[in-house]
């Protein structure tokens, strides 16, 4: 009789559902560990890992102390920073597509706010006062969004986005059919009034907007980060926003935590929410669906769908 695969999941509150779903698999053993503490030697043969969703707990040095690790099983959506630290012999997959919906609904919550002011609407209620037409409203009917990043978050937002008469205009890593590839954006840019950021953090987009990409968009243009902060040149950004020519809504930044005098608080036109996009009812459920379907077909055999490295 064929051994169990040791599953070790994390013990906190917000990974028992994780816990009963990964549990509930032919063939698997979940371990409960402490993701601040080393393991105990009799967890030590643990096949696959999962580590925690906060980043604040990255339990990078257990690693070291699981020689029979085969698999990290992430929970998130990107795998920037896990991908420097698994070791060779090692699989690494995410849990691509299970925070598409709480993030593309995000995205359009961002953009609505902006387009239709309510950060002064808000101001102007606590004033008690009645602003008729002292502000103006912009609309996504007809309007262009460019999307970077056409994975299952982007186009969920894309989707989200048609609903409301936009043209999502979505840009990939490559070109493809209804994708443009990085080539197309500097020429595209000067036509959109949002930009959407969903892509992974890589080599390639880590900085991309930058000082002249920021510069070839549209006065008023709104820049919505939902994707790292990494990917923006956050000096370039406050720039262009302190002297009010672009909008930004940011879920993410660099730094982050943003320290408490980082001049992006005090900047015009600007709302910032706390790397929490993802965060809705049934989200961590629906990060550990993903990541149980992924460890069924490892234990299957079979080559989990989102691997990002393959061995």
């Amino acid at each position: 009789m064929t051994a169990p695969v040791r599953v070790l999941v994390s013990r906190e509150t917000d990974d028992e559902v994780g816990a009963q779903m990964i549990g509930a698999l032919p063939g698997v053993e979940v371990v409960r560990y402490d993701p601040n503490n080393d393991l105990p030697d009799e967890d030590r043969d643990a096949a696959v890992l999962i580590p925690p969703y906060r980043s604040s707990h990255r339990p990078i040095p257990l690693l070291a102390q699981l020689p029979a690790l085969r698999h990290v099983q992430l929970l998130t959506a990107g795998a920037d920073e896990w991908a420097g630290d698994v070791p060779a012999h090692v699989s690494l997959a995410t849990a691509r597509g299970a925070q598409a919906g709480p993030v593309s609904e995000w995205a359009l919550s961002a953009i609505l706010t902006m387009f239709r002011q309510w950060p002064a609407l808000v101001d102007f209620k606590r004033e008690h006062t009645w602003a008729h037409r002292r502000v103006s409203a912009d609309t996504l009917d007809g309007a262009r969004v460019m999307i970077l990043g056409a994975g299952a978050i982007g186009t969920a937002t894309a989707d989200r986005l048609r609903a409301f008469g936009a043209v999502p205009v979505l840009v990939a890593s490559t070109e493809r059919d209804g994708i443009h590839g990085p080539e197309s954006v500097p020429g595209l840019l000067p036509y959109c009034s949002v930009v959407v950021i969903t892509a992974p953090l890589t080599e390639q987009t880590h900085g991309m907007v930058d000082a002249a990409f920021l510069a070839a968009l549209p006065e008023g243009a709104l820049v919505v980060n939902a994707g790292r902060g990494k990917i923006v040149d956050t000096d370039a950004l406050v720039a262009e926003l302190q002297t009010g020519r672009l909008r930004a809504a940011l879920d993410v930044t660099e730094p982050e935590p943003l320290p408490e005098h980082h001049p992006l608080w005090d900047c015009p036109g600007t709302i910032i929410s706390p790397h929490m996009a993802r965060t809705v009812p049934g989200t961590n459920a629906l990060c550990y669906s993903v990541a149980a379907e992924q460890i069924a077909s490892l234990v299957a055999g079979e080559r989990p769908a989102h691997l990002v490295i393959r061995h």
